[in-house]
């Protein structure tokens, strides 16, 4: 019997969009069952089709994922008073996400952040990229891997629900070297964590960076801006940027900057600071260097949204994180036709350092043949 509720609850996610069970010996039916389902979500501006993954975990905490740019498009988590809102900025259909110039939760690479100059050399050889920010490369180049259709299936497992997305991506892409093969992971577990896990295997020396670049307004209203958000980043130290936001080099304690948060502040606190690294990022647009980081998971950032009481917690193997405070955000029409405007989100991009093919003083970002990159970050949600 046990065999037959799986396989009927399996059926019924293949037959229609409905639920799939996550190890669970039961009807799919209950609150408590933890669901994904699929629809089928538009096509990209190159007539591919575009899927929209839902995973929920019956409890109020709902993930929602575009295949078009392995995209997270919302993310549902109820606040205090146990009110259900939606914390991720983007867009209502898949030409929003096209439209937009500024990375709405999307995945990022082949590289996350910047590469000065828009070149790198390695093992001797010089590699041109996409210039797609001044003379620098930005995420990737253009298209990046937010502009693309990724492959997907549907996972599920003891405690969970997720989507596997993946692509293949060739060499030379933007001027990459190796063949990439790129999978990213996402789960939901019933503990109210969002797990997004990287893998990447070459078949040529490259380089690889990927996030995610999310923008989170815990209070769930965009109309309300970020400052009042009080953020925790467990770094003693920052990479400072020249005027075109490339890092210098230098690698900078944060005590007595503006950009120690390592005992939480309000974004807004200091963001006017008479500060050069603030006047050149505009606010903060920097990567901070956690204080203890040795490749494990661990708690590294923390958002606090006081009048919901929402709480996001972010964990990471990674070393880095780069804290963009919306600055530059425009978007004229977002999700319920509500624009996206200057600080209105904030992001914590886990990532390696920027530019780091440039710098050898940086954490290496070089991924050779018969290695495997993989790198993990946790979303945590609560309330407090």
């Amino acid at each position: 019997m046990k065999t037959f509720a799986l396989f009927a609850c399996i059926l019924s996610t293949i037959l229609v969009p409905g639920a799939l069970c996550a190890g669970k010996d039961k009807s799919c039916e209950t609150q408590s069952c933890m669901q994904v389902s699929v629809q089928q979500w538009g096509k990209s501006p190159e007539g591919e089709p575009v899927q929209l993954y839902t995973l929920t975990d019956g409890k109020g905490t709902t993930v929602r994922l575009s295949t078009y740019g392995a995209t997270m498009q919302a993310l549902e988590t109820p606040d205090k008073n146990g009110k259900v809102g939606d914390i991720v900025l983007g867009f209502d259909d898949v030409q929003g996400y096209a439209k937009c110039s500024s990375y709405q939760g999307a995945g990022i690479g082949r590289y996350g952040n910047r590469i000065g100059g828009a070149a790198f050399t390695l093992d001797g050889v010089k590699y041109n990229v996409t210039a797609n920010e001044k003379d620098n490369c930005l995420h990737g180049g253009k298209p990046g891997y937010d502009k693309l259709v990724w492959d997907a299936n549907s996972i599920s497992g003891k405690g969970y629900v997720g989507v596997v997305m993946h692509r293949l991506s060739p060499d030379g892409e933007n001027g990459f070297p190796g063949n990439l093969d790129v999978t990213i992971t996402f789960k939901l577990n019933d503990k109210r964590e969002v797990s997004i896990a990287y893998e990447a295997r070459t078949d040529k020396a490259t380089t690889v960076n990927l996030t995610h670049h999310m923008y989170y307004n815990l209070s769930g209203d965009p109309k309300k801006n970020i400052l009042g958000n009080v953020v925790t980043i467990y770094a003693d130290r920052t990479t400072p940027v020249d005027n075109e936001l490339i890092p210098t080099g230098e690698i900078k304690s944060v005590k007595g900057t503006p950009f120690d948060f390592t005992k939480g502040e309000k974004v807004g606190a200091r963001i006017n600071a008479d500060d050069e690294q603030i006047k050149l990022g505009g606010g903060y647009d920097h990567n901070f260097v956690f204080a203890k980081a040795d490749g494990t998971l661990k708690k590294q950032c923390e958002v606090y949204e006081p009048e919901s009481g929402r709480v996001l917690e972010i964990l990471t193997t990674e070393p880095a994180v780069q804290f963009y405070s919306g600055n530059g955000l425009n978007e004229p029409t977002g999700k319920k036709g509500i624009p996206l405007g200057k600080q209105c989100g904030l992001c914590l991009e886990t990532q390696h350092y920027p530019d780091s093919p440039n710098h050898a003083n940086f954490p290496s970002t070089i991924l050779r043949p018969g290695e495997l990159y993989s790198t993990t970050t946790v979303l945590r949600l609560g309330t407090k």
